[in-house]
């Protein structure tokens, strides 16, 4: 059902708790794993997202243990504003699902505007699981 499944990284523990669910969906439906991060150089308050360096070793960790999961998988990084880079490449790679965690701040007015998933579920092109 799922083929292509783009699954957003960043440090936050969130997204860690959402690379349960990732794995889960795509060994059952045996889907390829297309690992997504986003530099954001002007981001303050994500310093772990500021650098290629940073976000290039993201990968490569998360990468690893995927693979160590029996999982094909691919690791892309791209810069830019993370929700609209998340749906370019889903549009690009024709995603079948993203797969991404949730901050919460997106569940209160003032939060909807800076909240990265609320973005996405609004701007994809394929169905959004937001794991909280």
């Amino acid at each position: 059902m799922f083929k292509n499944v783009l699954f957003p990284i960043d440090a936050s523990p969130e997204a860690q708790q959402a690379a349960f669910k990732a794995a889960e969906l795509v060994k059952h439906h045996q889907s390829h794993l297309i690992l997504l991060s986003v530099v954001e150089p002007s981001n303050d308050a994500h310093p772990e997202q500021a650098s290629p360096e940073a976000v290039a070793q993201l990968l490569e960790k998360a990468k690893t243990v995927f693979t160590n999961q029996g999982i094909d998988t691919e690791a892309i990084e791209r810069e830019g504003n993370p929700a609209f880079v998340i749906c370019d490449v889903a549009d690009e790679l024709a995603a079948d699902l993203i797969v991404m965690g949730c901050r919460g701040i997106g569940l209160t007015p003032e939060g909807q505007s800076e909240s990265v998933s609320a973005r996405v579920i609004n701007l994809a092109p394929c169905p959004v699981m937001v794991v909280p």
